[in-house]
Parts: structure tokens; C-alpha cells; sequence
């Protein structure tokens, strides 16, 4: 059992991994997609989907990893992302001979890849191999039906005190150049930049979405309608985006960024009509 991780490097097992621990919530959700939930011993905090995965034992937040527990649950595969709050419990886990594979998809094509990595880990490719194709298919329809229409500039805003955005390597961002739209923070290296209002209102968006856990709330479209000659506002281009579902590397993300794909050609289609 050989597969390589996000970090480039070859995790191999001698078998199949049968007790594996989830130190983050979309690898949890990668892991049930590739058909391996049953093997998971002990998850991360806010390890919420499938309902499942709800029942698992905590051994890990976003800041601390609980070495002791995760070693009680002798786990012969550690499936992780990469935090400098837990990089010393990692490589501890590591120098006890514990394999650590990093899965951090840095864009939606990537998402498929870690699923079917962590598939041939578990000895479920039978579940995995499928749905990556499926996934596969899907984000090329999404290319070749969005990607060639009129550019969209885009605010993606993730909070509002600070206000925050995306960088161009945040996989959200991919998504938005998928659809056929341009991140106009894109250019920034930071993952999760905070930035001032007045560069937003300079840069006048076509649209501004932004990332709820309800994606019936509408309350912090407020904000920007105190400006009704920002283009975005003044065409009614406020969308928001499932923050579950649009942050997590998981297969629901692909799901999402067809949402995301459906918003920007509603904004594309009003900005050419007022043309």
C-alpha cells in the first residue's frame, strides 16, 4: 500500500490501514468518501460530516493534538494537514513510527487525487477509484461550461471585523477562476488576508459572496449596501456561499463551486444586461 501525500512525499504501508486517526475535518470527510469511515478510530474537533463521524472520539483541535490519546488508539495511519500549532506533536507521532500522511488539496482538482490516495491506503479503492472519477468528470463540465464565459471580478469575503478574503493559493480561489470569475485579491500570497475596505471599494467587484455555516443568511449584505454605487451592489450580485461545504478539501466542495459557478453567471448576465 503506496500513495503520495500533499507534502510529496510516498507514505507505504505494509497493509492496509485498519485504525486510522482524522486530524482534521475535511480529511474525515475524505476518508468516509473513499469508503474507509469504518476504520477511523479518532477524529479532530469539528469532524461533523457524514452524521457518522459526529460519534467518533476527539483526540485533536485546529491548535493541539492529544498525543497520548491518539497513541491509546494505536492507529497504524495518521491522516493530517499541516499547522504550525501542531507540526511538533506530527512529528513526534513520526519519530514513534506512526505513518503521517498530509492532505491539503490546494486546488479542487486535487481533491479527487487525496480520496483516491487515501483509498489505496485503506485497501478501499473499490469505493474510491469510482468517485474520483465521477469527481473528475464533474469539475471538467464545470471548465468547459463556465471557465470560457465573460470574466466575473470577485470579493470573496470569509469575516467582517477584520475584513477578510482569500489569497490566489487558496483553493477557493480556484474554484472562482474555474466559474469564469477573478479573485481581485488573488495576487496575494497570504492564504487569508485581512484587507481595507477602500481597496475593496476600489477595485468595484462585479460580485461580493460570502461564506455563512447558513446559507439562507443574508444579514451581512447590510454591510455593503451602504455603498449602492458598488457595482456589485447596485446589480444586486450578494451571494452567499456554505462555509462547510465551499472550505473544506472534501468532495462537497465540488458540489459548492457548481453553486458558486450558478452565482457568477446570474452576476455575469445582469452586468450584461446593463451594458
Amino acid at each position: 500500500m503506496s500513495a503520495v501525500d500533499s507534502d510529496g512525499r510516498r507514505v507505504t504501508l505494509k497493509a492496509p490501514a485498519q485504525r486510522i486517526v482524522s486530524l482534521a475535518p475535511h480529511v474525515t470527510e475524505q476518508l468516509f468518501a473513499a469508503g474507509a469511515g469504518s476504520k477511523i478510530v479518532g477524529a479532530s474537533e469539528y469532524s461533523d460530516y457524514p452524521e457518522e463521524a459526529k460519534n467518533l472520539p476527539r483526540v485533536a483541535s485546529s491548535g493541539t493534538v492529544n498525543l497520548e490519546m491518539v497513541l491509546a488508539l494505536k492507529p497504524d495511519l495518521v491522516v493530517a494537514w499541516r499547522l504550525e500549532a501542531t507540526a511538533a506533536a506530527l512529528t513526534r507521532l513520526e519519530s514513534l513510527g506512526v505513518p503521517v500522511f498530509y492532505s491539503e488539496p490546494r486546488r479542487l482538482g486535487q481533491i479527487p487525487d487525496a480520496i483516491e490516495a487515501l483509498g489505496e491506503l485503506a485497501g478501499t479503492s473499490a469505493t474510491a477509484k469510482p468517485l474520483a472519477r465521477s469527481l473528475r468528470e464533474e469539475l471538467a463540465r464545470l471548465e468547459a461550461e463556465y471557465r470560457p464565459r465573460a470574466e466575473v471580478t470577485v470579493f470573496y469575503q470569509i469575516a467582517e471585523r477584520p475584513l477578510m478574503t482569500i489569497g490566489g493559493g487558496q483553493f477557493v480561489s480556484d474554484a472562482i477562476a474555474l466559474c469564469g470569475g477573478r479573485n481581485i485579491f488573488a495576487g496575494s500570497t497570504v492564504m487569508a488576508p485581512t484587507v481595507n475596505l477602500e481597496s475593496v471599494l476600489a477595485a468595484d467587484p462585479d460580485a461580493i459572496l460570502s461564506a455563512r455555516p447558513d446559507p439562507a443568511d443574508t444579514s451581512w449584505q447590510a454591510y455593503w449596501r451602504r455603498f449602492p454605487g458598488l457595482r456589485a451592489v447596485e446589480n444586486g450580485n450578494l451571494y452567499t456561499m456554505p462555509t462547510n461545504e465551499m472550505h473544506r478539501h472534501a468532495p462537497r466542495a465540488i458540489g459548492a463551486a457548481r453553486l458558486l459557478c450558478q452565482s457568477l453567471d446570474e452576476a455575469r448576465v445582469k452586468a450584461a444586461s446593463r451594458r
